[in-house]
């Protein structure tokens, strides 16, 4: 039986693993990538370190099977990281000048995407979900989401968006379904935004 739960430290690993294991467009990604916490560090670590209070996860009899990880003031999260998260990262993680997707991530650790203003300004707060196929189908997602959205509705939060991958064509069908409507294009994906009030 699944049941969501508030994210801790302890929910790092199996985060991680859900994260590299939906990395290729929603499919397993582990095949494409040397080391398996690169995804981790730059989309799921941060989130549960510095707003636990929006980290949720799925968890059923063998261990997490998502999670959906928030962060209520895009611009202060990213501050947070350029303060606390990336540096350490950034040591243990040199640039090499490859050309691999190990080396593409490493290469977002020194220069992280941000997110235009205009999405920002109107949807302060940013969201990444992911399940794994044995959770996927059973309308766990979007009870996830409405549980990131009530935690982001008691905290004053006005709108929120997410960064999906043009190619993950499930992915924004779901998200149109649920009311999310495209705001802006970044270099190969789509910024979605919904609005809480």
């Amino acid at each position: 039986m699944s049941h969501i739960r508030p994210a801790g430290p302890y929910d790092l690993p199996g985060t991680y693993r859900v994260s590299i294991q939906t990395a290729d467009a929603g499919a397993d990604g582990s095949a494409l990538f040397t080391n398996p916490d690169l995804l981790g560090h730059i989309y799921v670590g941060g989130y549960i370190v510095a707003e636990p209070d929006l980290a949720f996860v799925l968890v059923d009899g063998n261990g997490v099977a998502g999670y959906v990880l928030g962060a209520r003031d895009t611009r202060r999260f990213e501050a947070w990281q350029e303060r606390e998260w990336w540096p350490r990262l950034r040591t243990q993680y040199p640039i090499t000048g490859g050309s691999t997707l190990d080396d593409e991530l490493i290469s977002h650790l020194h220069t992280p995407v941000t997110a235009p203003e205009s999405v920002v300004e109107r949807y302060p707060a940013h969201l990444h979900i992911d399940l794994l196929p044995r959770a996927q189908g059973k309308g766990l997602g979007r009870v996830m989401l409405e549980t990131l959205f009530d935690a982001l509705r008691a905290g004053g939060v006005s709108g929120v968006h997410l960064d999906v991958g043009e190619d993950n064509h499930n992915a924004i069908a779901f998200y149109r379904h649920l009311g999310f409507v495209e705001l802006d294009r970044g270099v190969d994906s789509i910024y979605m935004g919904m609005e809480l009030s």
